[in-house]
Formats: C-alpha cells, sequence, structure tokens
C-alpha cells in the first residue's frame, strides 16, 4: 500500500492522538482502581498505560521533526527522528516493567498481603482489555498505511497491554480461588517481565535500522528481478539497502556494453531506477553506479546477485 509523505505523517498523527486519548482515559481508571484496591498488578497495568500517554507525546513531537526538509546539515532529511524516538521509548518501557517487577518482589519480601479484588477493579479491567483490543487494531491500520515503525512498535505494545490485563484478571481471579494475597504480586512479576520483553523485541528492531541492517531479502529480490527487466542493464552488485523511517534508500552496480555512450548508459539506469520503483513501494533515493561488463572487481560492501539469489 503507497501513500505520499503528507499522508504518512497524517496517519502517524492520528494514531499519536488516538492513543493519547485512549490510553490517559485508561491509566486513569487503572491507577484509580488500582490504589482502591490495593493491587500491585493493577496498578502496574495503570502504569504502563501511563508510559503509552507519553509513548504518543513523544510521537507527536516527532512527526513536527518528520515534516522539516533536508537541510545542509541533514541532506537526508528528518526521518531518522523515528528510529531514535522508537528507541529511547523502548528504554521508557523497559524501565516500566523493570520497576514494577522490583516493587512486587519487594512486596513478596515484606510478606505484605493484599485484599481480594473490588468489583470496580473487575469492571475497569474489562473496560482496560476491550479499550486495549481497539487501541491495537487502530495503531496497527494506521502504522500499515503510514509505514511506521514507530506506530507498528506502539501497535505491538498496545496487543501486549491487552495480555496484561487478561493476565491481571487472571490474578484476580486465582485470588479469589485460592484466598492467597500473594497472587497479585506474583502475577504483577510476571506482567514485568512481558514489559521488558517487548521493550526488547522494540529496541532489537529499531537498533537494526540504526545499523542500516535489513534481515529481509525479498527487497532485494526484487532490485535483481527489476534490473534483469532492463534491457542492457546486467549483473546487479553491491547492492545496498536501508530504512529511513519507512523508506528505502538504495545503492547498487549494474554493468553495461562498455561501447556504449554515456547517455545509452544513463538511460539505462534510468530505466532501472524507473522499473525499481514500480516494483517496489516507498522507495527514497536510488543511487546507480554504472560499469562496464567484464569489470568483475571484488567488492566489500553490499550484496551481489548470486547472494541475494542464495547461491
Amino acid at each position: 500500500m503507497s501513500v505520499q509523505n503528507n499522508d504518512k505523517t497524517k496517519y502517524i498523527r492520528y494514531a499519536a492522538i488516538i492513543a493519547l486519548l485512549g490510553n490517559a482515559v485508561l491509566a486513569g481508571m487503572k491507577i484509580t482502581a488500582a490504589l482502591s484496591s490495593q493491587s500491585d498488578a493493577l496498578l502496574g497495568d495503570g502504569i504502563d498505560s501511563a508510559t503509552d500517554v507519553l509513548i504518543s507525546i513523544v510521537t507527536l513531537f516527532v512527526v513536527k521533526i518528520l515534516t522539516k526538509p533536508a537541510d545542509i546539515e541533514h541532506p537526508w532529511g528528518h526521518r531518522r527522528a523515528e528510529t531514535i524516538a522508537t528507541t529511547f521509548l523502548s528504554f521508557l518501557i523497559f524501565f516500566a516493567g523493570a520497576q514494577l517487577i522490583i516493587t512486587s518482589i519487594s512486596s513478596l519480601i515484606s510478606d505484605i498481603h493484599t485484599p481480594m479484588p473490588s468489583t470496580f477493579a473487575i469492571v475497569v479491567l474489562i473496560i482496560s482489555i476491550i479499550g486495549k483490543i481497539l487501541l491495537a487494531l487502530s495503531q496497527h491500520l494506521l502504522g500499515r498505511y503510514a509505514d511506521s515503525a514507530m506506530t507498528k512498535a506502539n501497535a505491538k505494545n498496545m496487543a501486549a497491554d491487552v495480555l496484561i490485563s487478561v493476565g491481571v484478571l487472571m490474578g484476580f481471579g486465582i485470588a479469589y480461588l485460592t484466598g492467597s494475597g500473594h497472587a497479585d504480586s506474583i502475577m504483577a512479576i510476571l506482567i514485568g517481565a512481558w514489559i521488558i520483553k517487548t521493550a526488547i523485541g522494540i529496541f532489537l528492531e529499531s537498533s537494526l535500522e540504526l545499523m542500516d541492517g535489513n534481515n529481509d531479502l525479498e527487497p532485494y529480490r526484487i532490485i535483481v528481478c527489476a534490473v534483469n527487466a532492463v534491457e542492457g542493464a546486467t549483473n546487479p552488485h553491491r547492492v545496498r539497502m536501508r530504512r529511513i523511517s519507512g523508506f528505502w534508500d538504495i545503492d547498487l552496480d549494474i554493468n553495461v556494453n562498455p561501447k556504449i555512450s554515456v547517455l545509452e548508459a544513463h538511460i539505462i539506469a534510468s530505466k532501472v531506477e524507473d522499473e525499481i520503483k514500480l516494483r517496489l513501494e516507498s522507495v527514497f533515493d536510488i543511487m546507480i553506479h554504472i560499469e562496464p561488463c567484464g569489470d568483475d572487481t571484488d567488492e566489500a560492501y553490499g550484496l551481489s546477485e548470486r547472494e541475494i539469489k542464495g547461491v
């Protein structure tokens, strides 16, 4: 699905506003219910929703940076700001999970028994589960439209929040069945571990983009097919692709007949560029280097057609 830059920014902004309002309401409800019922697990759930509010605020701030045009200091524009923000958010989420685990372990060591959950707390949890499902779906759809790593990461975070609330509800059920005051703290520790797992996953994804990495060979195969579809272009090699906030920045070398003119070689390169853009969505820039056929010098960077095809 391909959309223009302005539309991508608009979808990211819509997602952030929806997440901000929805999570602010849910966080307020859960924290209020947690304080009244003295539930560590529900408090952790509320804190997690509060971090989602912070994520939305950071997202709205980042959107303003994304819209800035390229300048002398940032010739590729400012879209890396989204990846940096995603990395920063992973640390916030990790801290929230770690703090919840520390607090819950402290309650177990102190042998603090929490009272049975109130009806109000249970109702709040049910509302939270429904609300988080709707928020996760909205972030997922808008993240796909915008092809935004930050919004997609937030959608994963919201989906994890659904499981967190379900886990808290299960903890309440265990507490009722067993009469144990420790069930809440144990469930809070498990929730904290899940939050940390989510944070690590988001961090690894954003780090891969910051390191200009890519663990999917399919876009490379698309480029090889695009080059081979253009008459006069052969041997795509030293192919390098990196993501810049959902857009592809592509470098590659191709071979052409050494006896043709510079103009003819330029026309072939332009056709290759057009063919790649036709087959691959969200292309930021393509740099094509022309080499004469027979120049098979080993290159230090990028992938060759053999490597891409797995030969």
